[in-house]
């Protein structure tokens, strides 16, 4: 267990102490350096790589001359707004050379909380995915206050592990793994090589942020763990400050591995199938032999739409004799589906009037 080259789609967690120098609040351009390169073996080895990326912050105060001490809110938001751009062309720079295009995706709490969003966030993060680019996330600090924060890059990486249909969460850290008690004040604590339940024993083991530039301390890293495992995302806590940190880790280096719990794919079709239906979709015998062998239901194959639903909501779908066939997440509204139902998907944009999506549900959203 624990080797990335088990894994097909890895997020990687990069916190502002690894990033930027503590004294200088320079880049630390050598180490992103080595990090480029174990992306790029990663991706030559035909795995997704998406990197969620604190520093921001960290940069823009150096160039604004604010101080290294806690910033007010309105600080924060205008050093997140210069830093943003210039972690952005670190990225860029550092990736450029072995060839690899990279997108900045700035999000907040709200994206995930909102269904809708969700989707959308999932549908972007694929497509980036599928064309070969690698993601640079980060929380959209210059927007985000506090009550649509994650407040910490631990579980905005799991959540980005979840979004995504992540296999693998690693979380670069200044410590090399979960110890049962604070390494630094207890000489006796032992670090655990893999952790298969979070047990009430093991979160209160969990301590609180080392690092001056870190907000994440070991009480985040386990809420992260048990969001990703629960999702079928195997998580890693390992040091980061060495250089090729992702390489070191498949080799062997030091780290407490989380198991995850199933796949990704079953584990987002248990989430979907547990959720209330709010409204029924009734399609015909053709688009129901269709779901049955794995496609998506598109309008063409839709004679009926029933009760009142948002995007992103979840859908009965329901057979031509009436017999319930599943549950998914609709792409539409309820009042954009009575329009387009039984229109072929080249017609929708003519009906609409502007260019939608090609399914109604699609599978990866259904649970039959």
């Amino acid at each position: 267990m624990g080797a990335l080259s088990d894994a097909a789609r890895i997020v990687v967690k990069i916190g502002s102490a690894l990033l930027v120098d503590r004294e200088s609040g320079a880049l630390r351009s050598g180490w992103l350096t080595s990090l480029a390169e174990d992306v790029a073996w990663l991706r030559g080895a035909g795995k997704d790589v998406v990197l969620v990326s604190s520093g921001s912050i960290a940069l823009g105060r150096r160039v604004l001359g604010l101080p290294a001490t806690e910033l007010a809110l309105e600080q924060s938001q205008a050093a997140a707004a210069v830093g943003q751009i210039r972690l952005a062309r670190a990225y860029e720079e550092a990736l450029a050379p072995h060839g690899i295009t990279t997108a900045q995706v700035l999000v907040t709490l709200e994206d995930s909380a909102n269904r809708r969003r969700y989707l959308n966030a999932r549908a972007t993060m694929e497509t980036l995915l599928s064309l070969g680019v690698t993601p640079i996330v980060n929380e959209n600090d210059t927007v985000a206050t506090d009550e649509i924060r994650y407040g910490d890059n631990d579980r905005l990486a799991a959540q980005v592990a979840v979004t995504a249909g992540a296999d693998c969460l690693v979380l670069l850290s200044d410590v090399d793994g979960f110890y049962s008690g604070n390494p630094a004040e207890d000489p006796a604590a032992l670090r655990y090589e893999r952790i298969d339940r979070i047990t009430p024993a093991i979160e209160a083991q969990a301590g609180d942020a080392g690092s001056g530039l870190s907000k994440g301390g070991m009480k985040t890293k386990l809420l992260a763990a048990r969001m990703a495992t629960e999702a079928g995302c195997e998580m890693a806590i390992t040091l980061g400050a060495p250089q090729n940190p992702l390489r070191g880790l498949d080799e062997g280096a030091s780290a407490t591995w989380f198991t995850a719990k199933g796949d990704p794919q079953a584990a987002r079709k248990r989430w979907i199938g547990a959720m209330k239906p709010r409204g029924r979709v009734i399609v015909d015998a053709g688009a129901a032999r269709a779901l049955c062998q794995g496609k998506s239901l598109l309008p063409a194959g839709v004679s009926a739409v029933e009760g009142s639903f948002g995007r992103g909501e979840p859908v009965e779908i329901v057979g031509p004799e009436g017999a319930r066939l599943g549950i998914g997440l609709a792409r539409y509204t309820a009042a954009e589906a009575k329009v387009i139902l039984g229109r072929r998907s080249e017609e929708i944009e003519a009906v609409l009037g502007y260019k939608g999506r090609a399914a109604l549900i699609h599978r990866d959203d259904m649970v039959l």
